[in-house]
């Protein structure tokens, strides 16, 4: 029976849009689930919605009061999105790639992100020297390749955990 369920999780991964969305629906329904349990645990109020975006499952808990949820730099937040994966990871047998959002502070990070990579683009342009940013979350670091690879530069990560930054070449 576990070869035919593998099998099946493989038929998914390989399989239709239609069969991926709904793989994705899935996975959204699991972490919803899981933080349902855990805002109860906790005594906190909040709503969840959920929703795919572009090849992944995203989930958010919007409320008053959640910040806690969040921490210091998104810390909290980065813990709580592991530990929803693994939730989701032990129901399916799959890794996810489910992107978590408290209080709608991943949306407003990425809008600050977008505007980092963006200075960091002219900057290069007009000096025709790499910009190293600050050090980043993988999260954080994918926006501002994003901007760049936009702009029509490169860039690339460099260094170890927790200290990864974004490094913005010139063309």
């Amino acid at each position: 029976m576990q070869n035919t369920e593998a099998a099946e999780q493989s038929d998914v991964k390989t399989g239709t849009a239609d069969e991926r969305l709904k793989a994705l629906e899935a996975e959204s329904d699991i972490a919803a689930d899981y933080l349902e349990e855990l805002l109860d645990i906790a005594d906190l109020d909040g709503d969840i919605d959920m929703d795919i975006d572009g090849d992944r499952a995203a989930v958010s808990i919007v409320g008053a009061e959640l910040n806690n949820l969040v921490g210091e730099n998104g810390k909290v937040l980065e813990a709580l999105q592991e530990l929803t994966r693994l939730a989701v990871y032990r129901e399916t047998g799959e890794r996810s790639r489910l992107m978590l959002d408290v209080s709608n502070y991943r949306a407003n990070r990425k809008a600050e992100l977008e505007e980092v990579g963006r200075k960091a683009v002219e900057e290069v342009k007009a000096t025709g020297e790499p910009v190293r940013l600050d050090a980043m979350t993988p999260f954080e670091r994918k926006v501002v390749h994003d901007v760049v690879a936009a702009a029509g530069l490169t860039s690339e990560s460099e260094g170890e955990e927790p200290r990864r930054r974004v490094v913005v070449q010139p063309v």
